[in-house]
């Protein structure tokens, strides 16, 4: 690792290598000082230009970050105060991403060029984070506030183009280097005093400070709980009324408190468990995917018509094959209609949009998969006719594709068997709505092979999923978690809480909708439909209530009321459904109580914990980090809490055994903790 020094005439280069992603580590960041200091000590030497070997900077070097190292002289500050204070014109050549300290870098540099396929960002909110280095005040000082507020708040990447028009940078060249390298010899022969961003005042002289209090309602409301983004938002307008030296003190406390928060320690944990989850025991690089160029979806219903656009979105050909028609013409209406909300978002072009629905065909005959290189069957969750459609998949795919079922509970083992090709099955299971929602819990069957797994774990990725490998068993690793989530918040009601109250509880901890609010939407009826075909051990039992809803045809959104009355999607306290809720306790004999919050919490989120744990045991997830990954992408697990596995072992995974020896003589034996807790609880942490 090295910023290695040398002269092109009578300009120094400093150049960055550092592999694999240039970020900017001690030694790093010693040798550019010590570069500036060279440069700017050479009576010969004009100008500077910073450029690295491959794509510019990442930026922090993530175990730095872990273990403190980022405050080891000389930090990046340090760096920054040399180049402002050289003397002489310092250009910066970027190449690939400049993200975080990398962009931070470039920014302090009195100029930039960039490669048209050049990004730029300060992703620092995704890690808990705000940039550190003066990033937010350079950024809203170059750009104005309202473009500092979008990307800094959201971490986003600006392609070069568009950082070229909000002023980011001051040029775009096919050679970045070789342009940086003529504009630090112009800046330098012009004679002009330099210009650094940290002095421009420019952009932010006229600006509306009442956008920053927009963004701040906006931000509570998107990131609810978060930290950092509001910190972003004080720190930017710091940058608005404060004195330059005061606003740059503000934000490095910010950041300060930030990297003391637990938020980022939880936020650093799934950026590390999200790679993680991607790395299978026995598929090393050495197991080459499959490329994936044409896909089937069958079954043209919700489910089937996200994940066909989600391939299509992608770029890939997809057929979208159902039995009908009049199925198909549906399907696809469903299609538009999610691709024109896409478009009014503001997430899709139109044009994108035209060209993805380019790339959707249809067919009712199963001819028309004969040059596949996968299908994936997205019918109900009738084991019958899933075994029969995978017979009809195994005679018309080709012997190459893979063949994946996006079922959410049922034995992939099962399925498998009804084709000659048991090793190219696996479980693709999507989550609604598909083309959304970023996880897929990818399962393996007892024949699935290396390559079939190495293949699909790529493809998600080409889909801009997040993977997680998940074994073979009912429910796999989300749902068969959520049954103790759900069966408990209808407990709770039984005993004393309310609806209101269930659901609050869950939506402070950071939850973007409450287990009983999710019912409704999901619709009581279906999830009525699902508990009638599951079998419970004798000593539990499922509570009425859900039932006793379906039955009276409170089916939730879809009629206007469930636990809650509805007006459109807006939720009201409905008195008729507490009265229900009150007949059932009174039935059971069960004398109604005040719950506190806490116990709320407790009873259902640690029977979450409890199951993750048998999970660990039985091998059906690889690491504790992987079920993180699941409910975080998959249920709506507060990314800041860090996912219910790790939450659990921050708070004590004492507290969880308590609880499961608490519910077990009422609830049955399932609810006694697991040994793997057990363990854990003792150590203090997951051992995987």
């Amino acid at each position: 690792m090295a910023a290695k020094y040398r002269l092109e005439a009578d300009v120094a280069v400093l150049e960055i290598d550092n592999p694999p992603v240039n970020a900017l580590s001690l030694p790093v960041r010693a040798q550019l000082v010590a570069g500036i200091r060279r440069a700017a000590a050479d009576g010969a030497v004009k100008g500077i230009v910073i450029c690295a070997r491959g794509s510019f900077s990442a930026g922090a070097d993530i175990k730095e970050i872990a273990n403190g190292l980022t405050f080891a002289p000389p930090i990046l500050l340090d760096v920054q105060a040399e180049i402002e204070s050289a003397g002489k014109p310092i250009v910066a050549a970027i190449d690939g991403s400049a993200l975080g300290g990398g962009l931070e870098l470039a920014l302090t540099c009195h100029a930039r060029v960039a490669s048209p396929g050049a990004k730029m960002g300060l992703p620092e909110v995704k890690l808990g984070l705000i940039p550190g280095a003066g990033g937010t005040q350079r950024f809203t000082r170059l750009t104005g506030p309202e473009a500092a507020l979008e990307a800094i708040t959201t971490g986003a990447h600006l392609p070069a183009a568009r950082a070229l028009a909000l002023g980011l940078i001051d040029a775009v060249a096919a050679d970045p280097l070789a342009a940086a390298l003529a504009l630090a010899r112009s800046l330098a022969s012009a004679g002009a005093p330099l210009s650094l961003a940290s002095e421009r005042a420019d952009k932010i002289a006229a600006a509306d400070r009442r956008l920053i209090s927009a963004w701040r309602e906006k931000i509570a409301k998107e990131y609810r709980g978060q930290l950092a983004p509001l910190r972003v938002c004080d720190a930017i307008e710091a940058a608005l009324t404060r004195e330059r030296a005061e606003a740059f003190k503000l934000e490095r406390e910010y950041y300060l408190e930030c990297r003391e928060s637990p938020q980022r320690k939880a936020l650093m944990h799934v950026f590390q468990a999200e790679r993680a989850a991607g790395k299978i025991p026995g598929v090393g690089p050495e197991v080459k995917p499959q490329p994936i160029r044409r896909a089937a979806v069958i079954g043209a219903g919700t489910m089937g018509g996200g994940i066909a656009m989600c391939f299509a979105t992608a770029g890939i050909p997809v057929t979208l094959l159902d039995v009908s028609g009049e199925a198909l013409e549906r399907g696809l209406a469903g299609i538009r209609a999610r691709y024109a909300s896409s478009v009014a978002r503001g997430r899709l072009t139109r044009e994108k949009v035209e060209s993805a629905l380019s790339l959707i065909d249809t067919a009712t005959d199963y001819e028309a998969l004969a040059n596949v290189d996968i299908a994936i069957e997205a019918v109900f969750e009738d084991a019958t006719l899933k075994r029969e459609i995978f017979g009809k998949l195994d005679r018309h795919a080709p012997a190459h594709a893979v063949l994946a079922t996006n079922t959410s509970s049922l034995d992939i083992d099962m399925i498998a068997a009804a084709t000659a090709r048991p090793q190219q099955v696996l479980g693709t299971h999507f989550f609604s709505p598909a083309h959304v929602m970023k996880l897929m819990e990818n399962v393996r069957g007892a024949h699935t092979s290396p390559h079939t797994l190495a293949t699909v774990m790529a493809l998600a990725r080409t889909l801009g999923k997040i993977p997680v490998l998940a074994g073979n068993c009912d429910g796999f690793i989300g749902n068969r978690m959520l049954q103790y989530y759900g069966a408990e918040a209808e407990r709770l009601l039984e005993e004393g809480a309310t609806p209101e109250q269930v659901d609050r509880v869950i939506e402070a901890f950071g939850f973007a909708m409450g287990p009983l609010a999710m019912r409704d939407l999901a619709g009581n009826d279906v999830g009525w439909a699902i508990r009638r075909n599951r079998t419970l051990p004798p000593d539990e039992r499922w509570s009425p209530i859900l039932q006793r809803m379906a039955e009276e045809g409170r089916l939730g959104q879809k009629s206007g009321r469930g636990f809650y009355r509805y007006e459109g999607r807006t939720r009201r306290t409905d008195p008729q459904a507490l009265a229900l809720i009150e007949r059932v306790s009174r039935e059971l004999g069960i004398e109604r109580r005040q719950i506190s919050d806490e116990e709320i919490l407790r009873r259902l989120l640690h029977p979450l914990v409890n199951e993750g744990a048998k999970i660990l045991e039985e091998r059906i997830a690889l690491r504790a980090g992987d079920i993180d990954i699941v409910y975080i992408y998959g249920y709506g697990f507060p990314a800041y809490k860090g996912g219910p596995m790790f939450w659990a072992q921050q708070a004590g995974l004492g507290e969880v055994v308590k609880t499961m020896e608490e519910l077990a003589p009422s609830h049955g034996h399932r609810w006694l903790p697991a040994k793997g807790l057990m363990q854990a609880a003792e150590k203090g942490e997951w051992t995987a």
